[in-house]
C-alpha cells in the first residue's frame, strides 16, 4: 500500500510532507478513533510567548495514525526564528506518545504554507483580543 500524503482534507493548500511523517500510511479508523485524543493532548502545549495552545493557534496542520498506532503530526511555528523551535516539537511528540493507543509519534515542522493569524481559531482570536 502506498503512503498517503498528510494533507488535511480541509486544507488543500497544505503540501504533503517529505520527511518523517510522509511514510505513515493513514488508517482511517485509527485516525478517527485517536485524533480527538491526540488533539486533546496537543491542546495542552503552549507557545511560551503566547497564552494560547498551539492547536488553537493553528500551528497543527495535520494528524494521522497508521494501523499500528504510529501517529504523524505536521506542524509549523509562528516564525522560523521562534525561540521554542527546538522544544515545541519534542513536547508535542511526548504528549502524543502518552495517548493510549498511540505506539509512537513522529512530528515534522514544515514552513509551507507559512503560518498567518488567519489560521488561528475563533477561540484563540477571542483569547488574544483580536475581535
Amino acid at each position: 500500500m502506498k503512503p498517503l500524503p498528510m494533507v488535511p482534507p480541509d486544507r488543500p493548500d497544505t503540501p504533503a510532507s517529505t520527511s518523517e511523517t510522509a511514510s505513515i500510511v493513514r488508517d482511517d479508523a485509527k485516525t478517527e478513533a485517536l485524533k480527538p485524543l491526540i488533539v486533546e493532548a496537543i491542546s495542552t502545549v503552549f507557545d511560551p510567548e503566547i497564552p494560547v495552545n498551539i492547536y488553537e493557534l493553528g500551528l497543527i496542520y495535520d494528524v494521522v495514525v497508521d494501523a499500528s498506532g504510529v501517529a504523524g503530526v505536521r506542524m509549523t511555528l509562528t516564525a522560523p526564528g521562534c525561540p521554542a523551535a527546538q522544544s515545541l516539537p519534542v513536547e508535542v511528540a511526548s504528549k502524543v506518545r502518552a495517548v493510549p493507543g498511540v505506539t509512537d509519534a513522529r512530528v515534522d515542522v514544515v514552513w509551507e504554507p507559512a503560518w498567518t493569524k488567519d489560521r488561528m481559531s475563533d477561540v484563540a482570536k477571542l483569547q488574544l483580543g483580536m475581535w
